[in-house]
């Protein structure tokens, strides 16, 4: 399963490929901003994963549901 997972993992080239049509589309003085916005999507995503989780704690775990 790991090889297949490989085989869609872009490699060197493909990643510098992807930054230039990013950096064409937006420009360079939008990518800080766009950046910024990603850290901080990512920072509030931890922020409610870690509260769900006391949640969870806190409750008992009586809400989870049972794995099949």
């Amino acid at each position: 399963m790991n090889n297949l997972l490989l085989l869609w993992a872009p490699g060197g080239w493909e990643l510098i490929i992807i930054l230039v049509i990013v950096l064409i589309l937006f420009g360079a003085n939008r990518l800080p901003q766009l950046a910024k916005g990603m850290g901080e999507s990512i920072r509030n995503f931890k922020v409610g994963m870690a509260e769900a989780d006391a949640e969870d704690e806190k409750s008992g775990g009586k809400d989870k549901a049972k794995p099949a």
